[in-house]
């Protein structure tokens, strides 16, 4: 375990000597926003590396810079979270990336594989998970869960070589640009408060009610930010939809709600959420946020887009290819309604040369399926 800033540099000098590192890390969320590093793990070919990040004046900077290296491409298995907590304590997206679980979509592994089904699959081994749900913040941490958080970083490596030489040998290395630019911009892990309300999946039409929404959910993102707890800690959203419903525009009318815990209203937190809902109330009706406007619907789309569906499952199963990379249900759903004008990532580059265009032509009647010899094939008519 790297306990020292000193040892940490020299560590980091030795792993930046390699064209690859691969990277774990193990922390806690459960009671706080931010989430609190406990453990990283590095390896090289060469190398392996457990840091303390826990320890009394380490100094992350030395494996910030080696985040920040271009020359040295950072492998991760399911990367958001882990980017994340570098974007949040380094103030930086670390470049450039390898996500082993989306290349292991590209090569045919399935939706969403997991670490462990992907090293028994691509080295036969099997991963002891019984310290997966450890508390990683505890010191010291026994022989066994090291063992174990290790293991998430060297089988990293063969598991990466491996699929690094299927991609170029299928030609699809460039398939996965598109998904790593998602991962490696700042604005993936850089969520502006006043777009909260956009992640509340609330049945809400009315301008009114979705201004106090929008309002109360930037209000709580900010103040579970400030004080670091979850969300639900600040207030649930179950309560929030309650206050863009009901609208309470004094402590009276807000103990009336009964998603607001009985008191509340009298606490500062809920003079606060009656200040945010006044304030939405008096935005003019011009500058109140609009439901999205549904594109309208043609008969027969929903047919349509079943058909797509098996199109999609047919092509993704042939070219080994998991069908969530290839595209969504809203994908098939424009592409069936609006055609070749769909803006959607089915209809460019990789994806369309591998189902838009045949895509295009089944919604055109140019292309149909049939049943043969119990399978499902596409003909082109």
């Amino acid at each position: 375990m790297i306990e020292t800033t000193a040892a940490l540099e020299e560590a980091c000098h030795a792993l930046a000597k390699s064209d690859f590192i691969t990277i774990d890390t193990e922390f806690l969320r459960e009671t706080t926003f931010w989430p609190e590093l406990c453990l990283i793990q590095l390896a090289s070919p060469r190398l392996e590396v457990l840091v303390d990040p826990l320890a009394k004046g380490l100094d992350l900077k030395p494996f910030f810079e080696l985040m920040a290296n271009p020359s040295v491409t950072k492998v991760f298995h399911a990367a958001r979270q882990d980017i994340e907590i570098v974007y949040h304590l380094g103030n930086l997206v670390p470049h450039p990336i390898f996500d082993t679980q989306v290349a292991a979509m590209v090569c045919g592994f399935g939706d969403s594989v997991s670490y462990d089904q992907l090293v028994n699959r691509i080295k036969g081994v099997h991963i002891d998970k019984s310290s997966r749900f450890t508390d990683w913040s505890r010191r010291p941490l026994s022989d066994k869960q090291l063992e174990y958080a290790l293991a998430d970083v060297t089988h990293l490596r063969d598991v990466y070589l491996s699929l690094k030489e299927q991609l170029e040998r299928e030609g699809r290395a460039l398939w996965l640009t598109e998904e790593m630019a998602i991962l490696e911009s700042p604005e993936t892990y850089d969520l502006h408060p006043d777009d909260a309300w956009l992640r509340l999946k609330a049945r809400l039409r009315k301008p009114t009610e979705l201004a106090i929404l929008k309002f109360v959910a930037a209000w709580r993102e900010r103040e579970a930010r400030s004080r670091n707890v979850p969300r639900s800690r600040v207030l649930k959203d179950d309560a929030i939809y309650e206050i863009a419903q009901q609208q309470p525009k004094d402590a009276e009318a807000m103990s009336r709600l009964r998603t607001v815990p009985r008191g509340w209203e009298r606490s500062a937190s809920g003079a606060a959420v009656i200040e945010q809902v006044n304030a939405a109330l008096a935005l003019p009706k011009t500058e109140m946020p609009h439901p999205p406007k549904h594109a309208h619907v043609p008969e027969g789309t929903a047919a349509a887009v079943e058909l797509l569906k098996v199109l999609l499952k047919l092509i993704s199963d042939r070219q080994g290819v998991a069908a969530k990379v290839i595209a969504n249900t809203d994908d098939l759903e424009k592409i069936a309604a609006e055609g070749d004008k769909a803006d959607v990532p089915a209809l460019s580059g990789w994806r369309r040369d591998l189902f838009g265009d045949t895509a295009l032509k089944l919604i055109d009647g140019d292309v149909a399926l049939r049943f043969v010899n119990k399978k499902v094939e596409a003909v082109e008519l």
